[in-house]
Parts: structure tokens; sequence; C-alpha cells
């Protein structure tokens, strides 16, 4: 072979070599592998990981998971996200290097996902959305605003008495079977063309009741703008403890571009009742009534990630309903008392108002709303701004009142007019209003144009109400009240004049 053409052909072998040398992806990588020691209910014992981080994912055969919760010198207690059915002692178990996550992306918009943002609802897998960790460091307090718009719950009682801003946290509680998701399902349907996006995330609950759930918003065409994160009372309680945290992330994916977010905790007492359960099996010393010391923490951090962000952020906020559930009405338990102090507010129902039939069974006297007017409209300001003190009066002389006795005129008319109140802001399930709807019922209520109608009529009355506003207001005038302008004494002279024309008609005397 020619002496050019050797060098030729080596200089062909070497570009060769080195360009391989560039592109070389080693295909050996080093694992750190540890054995499962025990296995508990939900939780497990680990050792062999010298190196894992707290709060790190590990894998376990048959790509099942956990998360290291208890990082101690010679064994790693860890959280299952798996059934502990499906594994035993002496499995291997290595580290992934990653914190736990969850995909985010509107994408899930429509769909109803587990924790670790697995499909439930018999549709396709997720593809190409973004990962976000579960556990995600609240907004800086500098990078916030004031909360300031108004979150209209479609609920007159909440809306007039009990307003809900954009990026607060309202707490709804009260015992079982009291009307507390029926109340949350309300604030989501009434986001329907409000450009509200919605999570709901249900922790603990049974099958059948998330179904429910479920049902009634495909049955409001709810489910288009709302997000379903489930973790059933059967599963983990590995996954019921990162369930809230995951369907926070997914919320933060929307808030941080600018979207208004509504979150609902479904609830967080079974939350509370998970934690409880991982920290006794990991041995952890109980506290009060036999929590934790670290409880206020988790629910802490969890509710701080709800904000409305700065204009220099994009302006969007994360409004959270998280529930609880009371026993024999006791407010002042541990896990209520705790999540009290971290809202801006609470919403709370009451056995004795539900069992009268007055639903939503809100107790007016013992909710609160710490934002309060700052984030209502003005309209609601100008013909509600009395009612909840008249509804305290007509609450503490209807207790005397049972007692029979004889009563001067002037409290005849508070009670009378207090018994209206209540008729006005009892509201159907399911059935939330429009701001107008609402407006002219409360205009006719404080301008006393109610006081001559039956008792018994009111419901009918109202409905007529509700359709004046709907048909024959000027458009002019209902724009102003969705804008939030003020009420002028001439448009509450014009509803004024058209509510009594439309109740003409329920009068006592008729």
């Amino acid at each position: 072979m020619a002496p050019t053409s050797l060098l030729h052909t080596l200089d062909k072998t070497f570009a060769e070599v080195e360009q391989r040398r560039a592109t070389y992806q080693p295909t050996l990588a080093l694992r750190e592998v540890g054995v499962v020691q025990s296995v508990s209910a939900g939780i497990a014992k680990v050792t062999g990981l010298p190196n894992v981080g707290y709060e790190e994912l590990l894998r376990f055969r048959g790509n099942l998971y956990g998360i290291a919760f208890n990082v101690d010198a010679h064994e790693i207690g860890v959280v299952l996200l798996c059934d502990d059915a499906l594994l035993k002692a002496g499995d291997e178990v290595e580290r992934t290097g990653r914190v736990m996550d969850v995909p985010v992306g509107y994408a899930l918009l429509g769909r109803v996902v587990s924790p670790l943002g697995e499909p439930l609802d018999g549709k396709s897998t997720l593809v190409g959305t973004e990962r976000y960790p579960v556990e995600r460091p609240a907004t800086a307090i500098m990078d916030r605003a004031a909360v300031s718009t108004p979150l209209q719950t479609g609920l007159k009682v909440v809306d007039a008495l009990i307003p809900v801003g954009r990026g607060q946290r309202e707490l709804i509680l009260g015992d079982r079977q009291t009307g507390k998701t029926a109340l949350a399902l309300d604030a989501i349907i009434n986001q329907r063309d409000q450009d509200v996006i919605c999570i709901y995330c249900a922790i603990g609950q049974r099958a059948s009741s998330v179904a429910n759930v479920i049902a009634r918003l495909e049955e409001k065409e709810a489910m288009d703008y709302t997000v379903v994160v489930v973790a059933e009372g059967n599963t983990s309680p590995g996954l019921q403890f990162i369930a809230p945290y995951a369907a926070t992330s997914i919320a933060e994916f929307f808030m941080e571009r600018g979207r208004d977010v509504l979150i609902v905790y479904d609830d967080l007492t079974n939350h509370a009742r998970a934690y409880r359960e991982l920290s006794l099996l990991l041995r952890r010393p109980p506290g009060r009534e036999a929590f934790p010391g670290d409880i206020f923490y988790i629910h802490s951090r969890l509710l701080e990630r709800s904000t409305h962000l700065s204009e220099e952020l994009g302006g969007g906020s994360l409004t959270a309903l998280p529930i609880v559930e009371t026993e024999a009405q006791n407010m002042s338990a541990y896990i209520p008392t705790n999540i009290i102090s971290i809202t801006d507010g609470q919403i709370y129902l009451s056995p004795t108002l539900f069992s009268l039939g007055v639903l939503p069974a809100v107790d007016v006297g013992k909710s609160v709303s710490r934002v309060g007017g700052k984030a209502q409209l003005s309209a609601y300001r100008a013909v509600a701004g009395s009612l909840k003190l008249a509804y305290a009066q007509f609450e503490e002389l209807e207790s005397f009142a049972r007692f029979g006795a004889r009563l001067d005129e002037a409290t005849t008319q508070t009670l009378d007019y207090g018994q209206r109140i209540r008729a006005c802001l009892v509201q159907p399930e399911l059935r939330p209003l429009s701001v107008p709807e609402q407006i002219v019922v409360l205009v006719a209520l404080t301008s006393g144009l109610l006081t001559q109608v039956p008792l018994e009529q009111i419901p009918t009355a109202e409905a007529q109400l509700h359709q004046l506003a709907r048909e024959d207001l000027k458009a002019s005038l209902m724009e102003r009240l969705y804008w939030a302008q003020p009420l002028s004494d001439e448009d509450r002279q014009t509803i004024t004049a058209a509510a009594r024309e439309v109740l003409t008609d329920f009068t006592k005397d008729s």
C-alpha cells in the first residue's frame, strides 16, 4: 500500500475513534442499593443507603415507590406509596436521587388522577407534561399582593356575609353530614365562565362519595375546568398524606401562569389522621391528643402556598377551601383550632340548622372572613352591611322568644325581620346564583319589600326576583354590578321599584 494511502487510512481511523470517544455514553452507572428489613402497614424499614436524603424518592422492585421520612444513623423509615402487601423483607431498594414529583399542565383539566399523576378515569395516560415537586416553598412575602378581588361562591350567605377573596384561605368546618362538601361544590360550579380553574382533592374519602362528586361536576359541566386528585380511604396512608401537596403543585402551575385557581381539600381531618398513623408507626413521639408535634407544620406549609401573586409574577392567585370535620360541634379540638389559626377565616356549618332544613346550614355568628369587605363587591357592602348584625340580634332574641314571653312591638319586628333574613339565605344545593340575582334579593330584603310576604311564599317570590334580574333589569346596571362599581342611589331605586312591582302578588293580605 502506498504511503499516502496508508496515511489517509490512518487519519480516517483516528477521526472515527475521536468522534466515538466524544459521543461515548457509558452504559454502566453507579447504583446505591439497600435492603428492606421489615414491612408494616404503610411503612418499611430500610438499611444500606448511607447517602439518602430526607424526603428522597426510593424505588423498590416492580417500580414501586416510597419516601425516605425518618433518616436515622442505622435505619431509614420509608413511607410507602404503594400497597405494603407487594413488598417483603429482603427486597432491594435503590435511590432515585430526586424528590417526589407530580405531572402538571393543561392536559390535566377534566381528568381524575392519583397523587402520583396516574389516571383513574380510564382515559389515556398523561403525555408531555411538566413535573413539579409535590413539596415546594411558599411564595415569599414580597412577591405577594393584597387580596382584593372576590371569589364568588354563588351562595348568598357566603358572598353577602362571609366574603371570600381570590388568594384567601377560608376554612369550612362542621360535623358529619352537614353539607361541607356541597358548599365547596357550589363554589366550584359557580366558577363556570368566571375564568377560574378548580382543583378538587379527595383525601381518605369512600370511592362512592368521590364518584358522586365527579358525577355532579360532570352534570353541571364543571369538569371542563376542574382537576380531581383522589386518594381514597382504602389507599396507603402515604398516598393520603402527599395528596394535598400534589394537588397544590398542580394548582401552582396554573397560578404561575397568571390564572386564578380554586382548590378544595376534602378533608384535612383525614389527612391529619393519615399523618398520625404514619408517625406512630415510625415511632415518632405523640403529643396532644396523640398527634405528633409537627402536625401544625404539615398544614401550615400546605396552606401558606395559597396566595395572590404580585403583578410582576403574573398576578395569578390560589384560593384554598380546606374542609375539616368536627365532633359534637367541638370547634376547640386540636386539629380544628390548628387550622383556624392558619386560615383567614372559617365558615361553620351547624347541625342544628341542618336539622331544621336551613341549607346551607351556615352559622353566621360563628363564621368569619378576616379579609372581609376588602374582597367584596361594593354592591354587597351597600345592601348587606347591616344584615349580619340584624341576623345575630334575631338569633339571640329567638332563644328567649321560645319561652313564650310577652314581646313588645320592636322585638316582634326584629324577630319577623330575622325570620325573613333566614328564609332568604336558604338556597337549594348545586344552584349557585349570579351576582345580579343575589343583589336583587338583598335589595328587596333590606328595603323591607319582603315584610308583607308570608314566610311560606318567600321561595316563590325569590324565584320571581331571580327572573327579574336575568331578564328585565337594564344590561348597563347588571354590568356595573359585575365590574365592582358602587351601587348608586339611582340604581337602588331602580331595583327597588322593579322588585316592588314583582312582589305585589306576594302580600300577606292577598
